[in-house]
């Protein structure tokens, strides 16, 4: 694959006008700002992370978690889009120095279902109901709707003509959408973990878009469609983990699952001796312990401070620098798939 190729701000159901756009606004910030704006995005914040939301105890939901991939991901592509350059002098200047908005903005279209959700919806169609409605529809369908998939209804979400809407959905460009499509073949591929990246309204979409952008396609049947990852998708899933496998810990302690010694172990587990010896030594003298001491740091906001301080920066920091490096390092293997 070649990434001036695999690097594309043609829109989805506007290609047409693809030669006619002179906005002095990139194509990618464009998407970013249609995603941000958007009503499917907004709702987000009415569902859950890993915790059931609390009250008056704000852990992360899936809103906050976007954001928080979001902003990861774009220092991800940034810093990926930098070393790259530096190794092929034909980049700069071109469309590759904006992956890091690419990665920013699929950062922002995580699935609006959880594990719990997808669970409930496809045991509905095997177990309850549904399970009528087999004899009606396609085994493409059944197959879609018994292993329903949250990260393809993402892909609905931003695709799919709903009533009343334009061709293409969203209207996104075609990097950003291959970019968010971590399972990229169809349902019938799916295997035990029961993951695919498009269901079968959409799976002419994914075509185009793949085809267009020179991915690798392994298997063109049309129920059996499967094409390698675009290279960026490895950044987007990258700053999923790091963010999750921080945040998680975090809201463990809020919830008081785990105690503060606990927590900072675990977070602490990442680092080697004299690491922890630094950490130990920049936040102590700056942790207020006094009541009438302002902003209250106590119990849980102590552990916030760190988080927010030093722990926090610096998990994210480290993740973000082993990501890049295997990204540049393995840069031919991903463009391969």
């Amino acid at each position: 694959m070649d990434w001036l190729r695999l690097i594309s701000n043609k829109r989805l159901g506007q290609e047409d006008r693809h030669p006619q756009r002179h906005d002095d606004r990139s194509e990618f910030k464009r998407d970013s700002d249609r995603l941000v704006y958007s009503a499917a995005f907004r709702r987000l914040q009415n569902k859950t992370q890993v915790f059931p939301l609390p009250g008056s105890i704000f852990v992360h939901n899936r809103l906050t978690h976007s954001l928080e991939v979001s902003s990861l991901g774009k220092s991800l592509g940034d810093d990926v889009a930098r070393e790259l350059t530096k190794r092929h002098p034909e980049l700069r200047g071109t469309l590759f120095e904006e992956i890091g908005t690419i990665v920013q903005t699929a950062g922002l279209a995580h699935p609006p279902f959880g594990h719990s959700g997808e669970k409930a919806i496809q045991t509905f169609f095997t177990e309850g109901n549904g399970r009528s409605l087999q004899g009606s529809v396609s085994p493409r369908l059944w197959s879609d709707i018994t292993h329903f998939e949250g990260n393809a209804n993402a892909f609905r979400l931003l695709t799919h003509s709903f009533r009343g809407r334009r061709p293409g959905g969203f209207v996104m460009t075609y990097s950003t959408l291959a970019s968010i499509v971590k399972y990229p073949f169809s349902s019938l591929c799916a295997s035990r973990h029961g993951k695919f990246g498009f269901f079968r309204d959409e799976q002419e979409y994914f075509r185009r878009v793949a085809d267009d952008l020179g991915m690798i396609c392994l298997d063109p049947s049309a129920d059996t469609l499967r094409y390698v990852r675009h290279p960026l998708v490895y950044l987007t899933e990258a700053a999923d983990d790091i963010c999750y496998e921080i945040m998680d810990i975090e809201d463990a302690h809020k919830l008081k699952l785990l105690s503060f010694d606990e927590t900072v172990d675990l977070l602490l587990g990442y680092f080697d001796d004299a690491a922890r010896a630094r950490i130990f030594q920049r936040i102590k003298p700056g942790l207020p312990m006094r009541v009438d001491h302002a902003p209250l740091m106590l119990g849980d906001e102590k552990m916030g401070y760190n988080a927010g301080y030093s722990f926090h920066g610096r998990m994210l920091a480290l993740g973000q620098i082993e990501g890049v490096m295997a990204t540049v390092d393995d840069e031919l293997g991903i463009a391969r798939g």
